[in-house]
């Protein structure tokens, strides 16, 4: 992989920097929500790290329960219970991206090498590479909702930058 993939990761090129996004967010402003939009950016922050931690964890060799239900990857909560729980999931955010970064940097064998399938039932496996690139998408994904939510509240761009048209 060259570094497109670590470009996009973090909001390089046509991408959103997620870690950037959620900088200097105030806990009450992550659990906000809009009417008619079912999640908060607490509620999308949570539910991508779950999905990072199972994909690395998947690629660790672990087995881990596929959800029966979509909703099972998204916390309950609306809103964080504190400032010091919200830092810490942003942190964890920064550093699940981080560890997908580093294995986009693995060799080309290893890149090759496949990832058991994602649930009990027995289905095709991925190379590495493709579940990397299907992580990044889902984070894609949602951190344009994040960007959305961030907008109606009138905290869009970030400070530290970030396309705003």
């Amino acid at each position: 992989m060259d570094a497109t993939f670590r470009e996009l990761l973090r909001g390089k090129k046509a991408h959103v920097d997620p870690v950037a996004s959620l900088a200097d967010i105030p806990a009450a402003t992550a659990g906000r929500t809009v009417a008619g939009y079912p999640h908060s950016v607490w509620q999308i922050v949570g539910h991508m790290n779950y999905w990072m931690d199972y994909e690395l964890r998947r690629i660790a060799g672990e087995r881990p329960t596929y959800p029966e239900l979509a909703v099972e990857s998204w916390p309950t909560s609306v809103s964080p219970a504190s400032d010091d729980e919200w830092r810490g999931e942003r942190d964890r955010l920064a550093a699940l991206i981080e560890k997908l970064a580093d294995l986009s940097e693995s060799s080309p064998a290893a890149l090759e090498a496949l990832v058991d399938s994602a649930n009990e039932t027995p289905g095709k496996p991925y190379s590495l590479e493709a579940v990397l690139w299907q992580t990044l998408v889902h984070n894609s994904y949602h951190a344009g909702q994040i960007a959305l939510l961030l907008r109606c509240f009138g905290l869009w761009p970030p400070k530290s930058g970030s396309d705003s048209w």
